[in-house]
């Protein structure tokens, strides 16, 4: 349903610091200025979706985008719909299931330390794994460390 080229394009979202979540996406090819879309998602198949409550906007008004909070990542699969419409007509509607822990951007180790002795030339770096919401194992992350000798 909906006229050709009026569905979202380009859906990308991110969960960041640990439970924040912001999905965008760009307004369709032949949508027009008072096109309006609207974001659902479910975290499982259990739930009912949830609509966006913080819409990003462009310049038109339109809903570009939706920020969330409390995210957490409890299930493999979350599954996004976006619809809409225009002056009364519908758009077509949009759907894509995103395992959720693969958009996960990770923050920086915890209390990272240096220590080195000048008599043996060493130097002991240690820190801590970074908050997630869904890693219990420290095992499973993997760090690289680049040292610059200035």
């Amino acid at each position: 349903a909906g006229m050709n080229g009026t569905a979202i394009e380009n859906f990308v979202c991110v969960i960041f610091n640990v439970s924040f979540m912001n999905c965008t996406w760009h307004v369709g090819r032949t949508a027009s200025a008072d096109t309006q879309y609207f974001l659902y998602w479910k975290n499982s198949r259990k739930e009912d979706f949830t609509a966006c409550q913080n819409y990003i906007r462009d310049n038109c008004g339109r809903h570009t985008g939706c920020r969330f909070q409390n995210v957490t990542i409890e299930n493999k699969k979350a599954h996004f719909l976006v619809n809409g419409s225009r002056n009364g007509q519908n758009i077509q509607p949009y759907e894509k299931k995103i395992i959720l822990y693969k958009i996960e951007k990770l923050t920086p180790p915890l209390n990272v330390t240096v220590n080195c002795t000048e008599a043996s030339h060493h130097c002991e770096i240690q820190w801590q794994p970074p908050r997630t919401s869904h890693v219990k194992k420290p095992s499973c992350f993997k760090y690289e460390v680049v040292i610059e000798n200035k």
